[in-house]
């Protein structure tokens, strides 16, 4: 019970992040929203845990900028980088039903980073959940709301933020929650950066309501909010936090239905129901 309400909160604040991107990308290069994102999100944080907290011995020393590094590298650039790319290309419901393939991919990753062979259910978790979102996704393909790039690319940012979660849960963190969330907030822009300046089209964007709405949508309740409480949770228990990930897909649609008018189908219910399935095979002990 200590957890429903933070595993609540966090799988409705978590889901949403894919509709307010979907609005994000209509005015800005995906890049640079991520960027702006992660700038004024981490900035914010760490000012605040600085400057109005004043939390003391919070400063990174020696070894703890490399684990900041590559929990960013991991958990910021390449994750919500990949996140933002794949939405211009997928629809926002999909986008939040790829969140519920993590636990399958924590699964693994544990077990390989463990050096033991993964257990049959872990592996069949793994395949039921990619069939689910396989045939979620086959009429959008059909109807151009989704392309195989964008879905690449969402999966290789499955990968890497699960990669992130045992990373985190495997570490032995002196500092603070905020201070690790500002960092690596921060960190991962940084680390992005020089990939926004290249790529970006800079000159077709617009700074109008709609993205800076998206944008303040984007760091409070999901990279401050929604993070606190995810790190709150994996502090708990890592392969329990991540079962939360299982109400994503259900308030991902819905948010897709209310605000985007995305249509929900059968493939829809019948695929996030094989990722349910997949997800309770992959927990199984």
């Amino acid at each position: 019970m200590k957890s429903l309400l933070p595993g609540l909160l966090f799988a409705a604040l978590w889901a949403s992040a894919s509709a307010a991107t979907k609005f994000g990308v209509l005015s800005v290069h995906p890049l640079i929203l991520a960027n702006v994102r992660f700038f004024i999100a981490g900035g914010g944080m760490l000012l605040f845990a600085y400057g109005i907290q004043r939390t003391k011995n919070a400063w990174p020393i020696g070894v703890e900028w490399r684990h900041l590094t590559i929990f960013a590298l991991l958990n910021t650039t390449i994750y919500l980088g990949a996140f933002v790319l794949a939405l211009k290309q997928v629809s926002a419901g999909i986008g939040s039903l790829s969140t519920a393939t993590n636990p399958l991919f924590i699964a693994l990753l544990s077990a390989l980073w463990l050096r033991r062979l993964p257990r049959w259910n872990e592996l069949g978790g793994l395949v039921l959940g990619l069939v689910g979102v396989a045939i979620a996704t086959y009429p959008l393909l059909q109807d151009a709301h989704a392309t195989v790039e964008g879905l690449l690319i969402l999966l290789l940012g499955m990968v890497s933020v699960s990669a992130a979660t045992v990373y985190y849960a495997r570490i032995n963190w002196r500092l603070p929650a905020l201070v690790i969330n500002g960092w690596q907030v921060f960190l991962g822009g940084l680390l992005l950066l020089p990939f926004t300046l290249l790529t970006a089209d800079f000159s077709g964007s617009h700074y109008d309501g709609r993205f800076w709405a998206s944008v303040f949508w984007l760091i409070l309740p999901v990279s401050v909010a929604a993070l606190q409480l995810w790190f709150f949770l994996v502090r708990q228990d890592p392969i329990r936090a991540s079962l939360w990930l299982f109400l994503c897909p259900i308030f991902g649609f819905l948010y897709a239905y209310l605000l985007l008018g995305e249509s929900i189908t059968a493939y829809t219910v019948f695929g996030t129901g094989l990722v349910i399935g997949g997800l309770w095979l992959g927990r199984k002990t």
